[in-house]
């Protein structure tokens, strides 16, 4: 049977970003089977090479391994002329440009949209920032902190009275990859019906606010501000981490049925009695009594007991699990959620595995994450640049010194 390609086969995509969101979603691209040609600055190369995360054998850190898979990687000097005519060259037969330095950065050098979209009307340009390409906040530095405290998320994440907490994963910053994928993904193909490509503005700060649609619908609903929970739920309650005799589990009761099956399975038929707990809207204004009289009787046995007997009995149930314990779950394996890449420096290198799965083209590691500069006279050579033209630009600093 013949492999069907993948999806993005074909589909050539420059990659000028560094550190987190720009780079994570130009590999998902890569993932579907982009050509992925990945420009950094000579010398240094994308930031996460050297300077953030655990290091192995070589310079690349291991977060820059794990977000920089089936990607070439091309060293080009774009504050100079000869870098800027090397990358209008590749956007010529490119398909996508992801970029993600400060808004109005590219332009300055004559690498804007307007610029490579001169060159290639049919060429999708994505800028990924902190705040977005308008605004008054347009020309902050943008980090997935700022965007977390900035656009409410960390107004709701914590414990009632706590000092600020953001959420423990870069909720912004791979909220903004994912965002930034899909309308890339849509303009790329409403680029190939029209022939015209467009601009793509995705923002850390408008992703973070659109996770938030569940606690803003609350607000307009109420007036008041949605606060800080803890592991408990807004909507309903039970739902929320309970305490056990050897730690805590989480587990939801969130409808009436589900309720009433728990007082029974818990052997506290009083419960369904009690004047305070008899519907949500009165277990969610009890919530802090609901938890002290059900964790009596968690206190009463383990975790492991627990969770057993909810799951067995219809109710959802799960442990808190460390990164260790979860990506060594057998759930885990099955899912392919850890894979070793084979590395020309490493030997392997562990990365996370693929998040989604496609039952006819399923996405596969083609391309090692690259060394800085691995490809560029490869990638030179496809673009038809003969050995004088190569020294000409690599004469005027096209490639660092």
């Amino acid at each position: 049977m013949t492999q069907r390609p993948l999806p993005l086969s074909g589909v050539r995509v420059l990659d000028i970003s560094q550190v987190m969101a720009g780079p994570y979603a130009c590999m998902l691209l890569g993932d579907l089977g982009a050509d992925v040609i990945k420009i950094e600055p000579p010398g240094t190369g994308d930031q996460t090479r050297g300077a953030m995360g655990f290091k192995m054998k070589g310079a690349d850190s291991l977060g820059f391994l794990n977000m920089n898979r089936n990607k070439r990687s091309v060293t080009l000097d774009l504050k100079t002329e000869a870098g800027r005519e090397v990358l209008l060259t590749l956007a010529k037969d490119a398909d996508i440009l992801v970029e993600n330095y400060r808004p109005g950065a590219l332009r300055r050098m004559g690498l804007g949209y307007e610029d490579v979209k001169a060159v290639n009307p049919r060429l999708v340009y994505t800028s990924i920032s902190g705040f977005g390409q308008s605004g008054p906040w347009a020309d902050r530095p943008g980090f997935d902190l700022m965007a977390q405290a900035m656009s409410g998320v960390m107004s709701v994440t914590g414990y009632p009275d706590s000092p600020p907490v953001k959420c423990g994963v870069p909720v912004a910053d791979i909220g903004c990859a994912l965002f930034a994928v899909y309308a890339t993904l849509a303009a790329y193909i409403g680029a190939k019906n029209s022939g015209q490509g467009q601009y793509v503005d995705a923002a850390l700060f408008d992703a973070a606010m659109a996770f938030s649609v569940w606690d803003i619908c609350d607000y307009w609903g109420t007036g008041k501000p949605p606060e800080p929970l803890g592991t408990s739920n807004k909507m309903t309650a039970p739902y929320q981490a309970m305490a056990c005799s050897d730690g805590y589990f989480v587990m939801g009761a969130n409808n009436q049925k589900l309720w009433t099956q728990l007082c029974r399975l818990m052997h506290r038929e009083e419960l369904l009695e009690d004047p305070r707990f008899t519907t949500i809207a009165l277990r969610l204004a009890n919530r802090q009594a609901l938890q002290d009289e059900l964790e009596k009787t968690f206190r009463t046995n383990t975790k492991e007991h627990w969770v057993e007997t909810l799951l067995a009995n219809g109710l959802p149930a799960g442990p808190i699990l460390s990164y260790p314990e979860a990506f060594d779950s057998e759930h885990a394996r099955v899912r392919g959620m850890r894979m070793a890449i084979g590395h020309p420096v490493e030997g392997t290198a562990p990365s996370i595995g693929f998040a989604v799965k496609l039952s006819g083209t399923p996405q596969q590691v083609r391309r090692h994450p690259p060394l800085l500069g691995e490809h560029t006279e490869e990638v030179l050579a496809e673009l038809g640049l003969d050995a004088a033209a190569r020294e000409r630009l690599r004469a005027g600093g096209a490639f660092g010194s």
